[in-house]
């Protein structure tokens, strides 16, 4: 495949589409509507979100994290507190997520600052994980070099023995963040690319809501 025949991939949007008098006032409730639409359409991985840092160079960073849950305090996820996404939010913790829902033709962004959660709502999330997964969180230095696989599954051969119970601790070194957003952008794709696009921006506690072009 070649540039020309990549430059040639397009279709249309026409599916839905997004107005001011068809959202509510309210930008989490207005999440909530569209996350329950991404679940009940069977989305695959629907909670799936690319997470963007910027680091101490100013360099950006991104990958995809899984949300673990919402409300007006923020979005949720966790993490290994080593990893470059954790050092990343020490130095500037401003962040974005984004959400893609290509079966339902939506896009939408979430602005804001990220700060750790408590040892307690860490501590009940990693509880909730499956056995395997806790002690993957021991055995993961996530993003240090290994030398191999095999050294890596050693670790989690080592941890099993010393975990024989399943009593997996919280590790000191893993848990969760929430991103406090102070804006939204809920993107609808629309036919020959007159997308709407429309932004909540909190200003004095308020939320101001306008359009965006496409």
């Amino acid at each position: 495949m070649n540039a020309d025949e990549l430059a040639d991939i397009r279709r249309d949007y026409s599916s839905q589409t997004l107005s001011e008098s068809s959202i509510v006032s309210d930008p989490f409730e207005q999440f909530a509507i569209w996350m329950r639409e991404a679940l009940a359409s069977q989305i695959l991985d629907a909670t799936a979100m690319t997470l963007a840092t910027v680091d101490a160079d100013c360099r950006p960073s991104a990958r995809v994290v899984l949300l673990k849950g919402f409300d007006h305090t923020g979005f949720r996820f966790f993490t290994n507190y080593e990893s470059k996404k954790a050092q990343d939010l020490e130095i500037n913790p401003n962040a974005v997520l984004h959400f893609f829902w290509p079966e339902l033709e939506r896009q939408l962004i979430v602005s804001g600052l990220a700060e750790k959660t408590t040892r307690e709502e860490s501590e009940a999330y990693f509880w909730s994980r499956p056995l395997e997964s806790r002690i993957s969180a021991w055995a993961s230095k996530q993003s240090s070099r290994i030398e191999n696989r095999e050294r890596l599954e050693a670790r989690v051969e080592v941890l099993r023995r010393e975990f024989p119970d399943g009593h997996v601790p919280l590790p000191p070194f893993w848990g969760g963040y929430r991103l406090i957003p102070d804006r939204f952008e809920f993107w609808q794709g629309r036919t020959s690319r007159l997308h709407d696009r429309i932004c909540y921006e909190l200003r004095n506690e308020n939320w101001d809501i306008f359009r965006l072009s496409p």
